[in-house]
C-alpha cells in the first residue's frame, strides 16, 4: 500500500516540477547591464525521483529512489524505443532522457 501511494506521488510531481521548470524567467527577463544569464535546465526524471524521496529517511529513502529511477529508466527505454532509436544512440537516449550523464561522467 505504501509502494502505490509513492509511486502515485510520483507521478503527481513530475507534472508540478515540469511546469515550475517552464515557468522560471528568461535569460532576457535580467535586468539590462548585468552580466549574470541563467540557461534554464529541464527537469530530468532523476530530479523528479530525488524530489519525491526527499521527505524520505535512510532505508527507506533508497529503496524508493532505486524504484523510481528503474520506472524513469523503463519510460526512457519505452520512448526510446517508440521513436526508433537503436544501438549506441539508444544508450545515450535513455542516460540523457533519465538525466544520469553529468553523474556517470
Amino acid at each position: 500500500m505504501k509502494l502505490s501511494s509513492i509511486a502515485v506521488a510520483a507521478s503527481l510531481v513530475c507534472p508540478i516540477v515540469a511546469s515550475v521548470s517552464a515557468q522560471t524567467s528568461s535569460p532576457q527577463a535580467a535586468a539590462p547591464g548585468s552580466q549574470t544569464s541563467t540557461v534554464p535546465v529541464p527537469a530530468t526524471k532523476r530530479v523528479t525521483c530525488l524530489a519525491t524521496t526527499q521527505s524520505l529517511k535512510g532505508q527507506d529513502k533508497r529503496d524508493q529512489m532505486q524504484l523510481c529511477m528503474a520506472q524513469a529508466r523503463l519510460d526512457c527505454l519505452k520512448q526510446a524505443i517508440d521513436q526508433k532509436v537503436v544501438g549506441e544512440p539508444r544508450k545515450d537516449f535513455v542516460k540523457s532522457c533519465v538525466g544520469m550523464e553529468s553523474a556517470e561522467q
